[in-house]
C-alpha cells in the first residue's frame, strides 16, 4: 500500500492515470452512443453522418480533456514540443496531407458516401471517409463495365492534392456515352438512321427532362457552355463499312444495362428489315494454291 501511495504521489504518474481514466469513460461513452445509433436510428445515410460526428467529437474532446489535464506542465515543454513537432511533422507528412484532403473532402463538397469517383487510380463507389482514408467499392478493373468487383479499397485523402478527382456522380449524375454500329453498303442509309433514332428515343429519351433540369443547375453553378441532351444519330464512313454513332445521355449506374438494350432493339429492329439493312462484319478469303510436283 505504501508503494501504491508512494507511485501515485508523483504528479506526472498521478495526471496519467487521471488522463486515462477520463480516456476510458470517453470511449464507454461513445461505443454507447453508437451503439444507440444503431438501434434506434433506421436511415443508412442519416446513420453514417451521426456516428461520424460521435467519433470526431469524442477525438476533440478526448484531445482537450488530455490538454487541460497537462496544462499545468505545458508551458514548460513547449520549446521541446516545437522541436518534436517539426520531427513528427516530417515523419508524418503523408498523415498531415491526409488530415488535410479529409478536412477539405468534408467541407470543399468535391465527394461524400454515395458517390461513384475515380481517386488514386481506382475507380468505385465511395463507402466511408474517414480521418486518413477514403473506402471505395471498386468498380471495373478485371470485370467489364461498370459492375462492383467486389474489392473493398482504401485510398489515402491525400490524393485529392496529387491527383485529379473524377466524380461522376456529383453535381451531375449522368454520363454521355456512344455506341457504335457498323452497317453494310448498298443497305438503306434512311431506314437504318430510323431505326437507330427511333430505338434510342424509346430507350433513353425519358432521361432527357430529369437531365434538362439537372443541366440548368450545373450551368447556374458553373460557366459551362451548353450541350445537346437529347439522342443523337451521326454516321462516318470508310472502305469497310458505314459506321452509325448513336449518343446519348444516361443515368451512370445503368449505363451498361442501357447499353445493352440499346443493342438488343437495334439487332431486333435490323432483323424485321428482311436485309434492306444489315450489319456489317470484317471477312476473310483465304485462297490455297499448290503447284502438281
Amino acid at each position: 500500500m505504501e508503494a501504491f501511495n508512494r507511485v501515485f504521489s508523483d504528479p506526472v504518474v498521478a495526471r496519467l492515470a487521471l488522463a486515462g481514466a477520463g480516456l476510458l469513460v470517453l470511449y464507454a461513452l461513445t461505443k454507447l452512443a453508437t451503439r444507440w445509433l444503431s438501434r434506434h436510428v433506421d436511415q443508412p445515410g442519416a446513420r453514417y453522418r451521426a456516428r461520424k460526428l460521435i467519433m470526431l467529437a469524442a477525438w476533440v474532446l478526448g484531445l482537450a480533456y488530455v490538454a487541460s489535464v497537462f496544462s499545468a506542465r505545458l508551458g514548460s515543454l513547449a520549446v521541446a514540443m516545437g522541436l518534436v513537432g517539426a520531427g513528427i511533422a516530417f515523419a508524418l507528412q503523408e498523415v498531415i496531407m491526409s488530415v488535410a484532403g479529409w478536412i477539405t473532402v468534408s467541407f470543399g463538397s468535391i465527394y461524400k458516401p454515395g458517390h461513384r469517383i475515380r481517386l488514386g487510380g481506382v475507380r468505385g463507389d465511395v463507402i466511408d471517409v474517414s480521418l486518413l482514408r477514403t473506402t471505395l467499392f471498386q468498380v471495373g478493373d478485371w470485370v467489364d463495365g461498370d459492375l462492383y468487383n467486389g474489392s473493398v479499397v482504401r485510398v489515402a485523402n491525400s490524393f485529392v492534392f496529387k491527383e485529379p478527382v473524377f466524380n461522376y456522380s456529383g453535381d451531375f449524375p449522368f454520363l454521355w456515352d456512344e455506341l457504335k454500329v457498323p452497317v453494310r453498303y448498298g443497305s438503306d442509309r434512311d431506314e437504318a438512321f430510323a431505326i437507330l433514332d427511333r430505338v434510342a428515343q424509346a430507350v433513353v429519351g425519358d432521361y432527357v427532362p430529369k437531365v434538362s433540369e439537372t443541366w440548368k443547375e450545373l450551368t447556374r453553378k458553373y460557366m459551362i457552355e451548353s450541350s445537346q441532351i437529347e439522342p443523337m444519330v451521326s454516321l462516318v464512313f470508310d472502305e469497310n463499312w458505314m459506321t452509325y454513332t448513336v449518343r446519348y445521355v444516361v443515368d451512370y449506374k445503368c449505363r451498361r444495362s442501357i447499353k445493352s438494350e440499346l443493342s438488343r432493339r437495334i439487332l431486333e429492329a435490323i432483323a424485321d428489315t428482311d436485309g434492306r439493312v444489315e450489319v456489317a462484319s470484317t471477312s476473310m478469303e483465304i485462297s490455297l494454291t499448290g503447284a502438281a510436283s
